[in-house]
């Protein structure tokens, strides 16, 4: 521990450390648990956006990758990646993105959940040449896009597509909502609502005679509560590989098991108040409050210790731009400065991974020997 409270005390505060080991047992739990389920595993690699945390996904396992942006398809796919799902519903404008891509190789998947998109791609795809692999969104709990598992809609666009001579490789789904329990029992019943939903839209689509080879579900938490995936083929799930405090309100992680946190340092004290002041505000942590209308609310984050322990009752009650105000709930800490000094280190965990991580370029990467390592972080779309 020495060893990585000296590496730490050189970093320039704010910074996103990653806990390499915390970050290595949630991708081998979630890897366990998919292949005990006989499905295949397909991370969304929108929560980290860095090469070697997809690396180490596809090492324990994954087979393929799901991204957010085409920015991400491009990079990850330099970088060796090339069964990729694009899962945001594609637009025409973004089409000859995705031609340049399959031209140089990658196996880039789109999806769809309109006959009008649908008939745009077919067309863009004719009119180049190219048959574009399209899976259908389907919705499964009313949260986001997608086509109700019954409506009409799912079998004309899926005529669009393979009318159209594109490939129709299947449906997606995810469930969003599951985000809104945090009991097993709900949870497993969440997950069982989107497996019927996407293998229902599949039946549909082979009983028509079409072709639906894929079907994918997933999110973090159905992903871990699902009891059965029968009729499922691969799983869909990105923020379990650093987990957050949404998550562990969820009730899929504990706090230990979270491996995203920004280091931060105390800058000065508002004592009055009961108010240490760090230098990680909202820049550092983002605004998102996600934990605020659950069951735990952690403000702008928990605070944990240099070591990584958390301490209980302290958060990040307030932010600025690049200020955070650390105060204890319930009543103010009159010994606040003694107990945190300027120039104190503490380690804030965050509520929303993607959000936090969003917020920096790059990650410090912390082994268990100390040894940290700097992994770029992609930006942008």
């Amino acid at each position: 521990m020495e060893t990585i409270l000296s590496a730490l005390a050189t970093l320039d505060t704010p910074a996103a450390l990653i806990d390499l080991p915390r970050m290595h047992h949630n991708i081998q739990r979630m890897q366990d648990r998919m292949d005990a389920l006989g499905v295949r595993f397909r991370p969304h690699v929108k929560t980290s956006k860095c090469i070697p945390v997809a690396q180490a996904q596809v090492a324990a396992g994954a087979q393929g990758i799901t991204v957010s942006t085409l920015k991400e398809a491009t990079l990850f796919y330099a970088d060796g990646f090339a069964d990729i799902l694009y899962a945001v519903g594609m637009t025409p404008g973004k089409l000859p993105q995705v031609l340049a891509l399959r031209r140089r190789g990658c196996d880039l998947k789109i999806i769809t959940d309109s006959v009008a998109s649908a008939t745009a791609i077919a067309d863009f795809g004719r009119a180049h040449d190219e048959v574009f692999e399209v899976w259908i969104e389907i919705d499964s709990d009313g949260h986001r896009s997608g086509i109700k598992p019954d409506e009409p809609a799912l079998l004309e666009v899926a005529r669009a597509l393979h009318d159209g001579g594109m490939q129709l490789g299947g449906v997606m789904t995810h469930a969003g909502s599951s985000y809104d329990f945090d009991t097993p029992e709900a949870l497993s019943a969440v997950a069982e609502q989107e497996r019927l939903a996407c293998v229902h839209a599949a039946q549909r689509l082979r009983a028509a005679g079409l072709p639906c080879p894929v079907v994918s579900v997933g999110s973090t938490p159905t992903a871990l509560s699902a009891v059965t995936l029968d009729g499922v083929t691969e799983v869909r799930a990105g923020v379990y590989v650093f987990f957050d405090l949404v998550m562990h309100n969820v009730g899929v992680c504990s706090a230990s098991d979270i491996a995203l946190s920004v280091l931060t340092t105390v800058i000065g004290h508002q004592v009055e108040k009961g108010w240490a002041i760090v230098d990680a505000g909202w820049m550092a942590m983002s605004r998102d409050r996600g934990t605020q209308n659950q069951k735990r609310n952690f403000a702008y984050g928990q605070a944990c210790s240099i070591e990584g322990e958390v301490l209980q009752g302290y958060l990040l009650t307030g932010a600025n731009q690049e200020h955070g105000i650390l105060s204890r709930e319930g009543s103010p800490d009159p010994d606040i400065a003694t107990h945190f000094p300027v120039g104190t280190q503490l380690r804030i965990l965050p509520n929303h991974a993607c959000a936090t991580g969003a917020q920096f370029p790059e990650y410090q990467a912390i082994a268990a020997d100390g040894e940290i390592a700097t992994w770029e972080r992609f930006h942008g779309w």
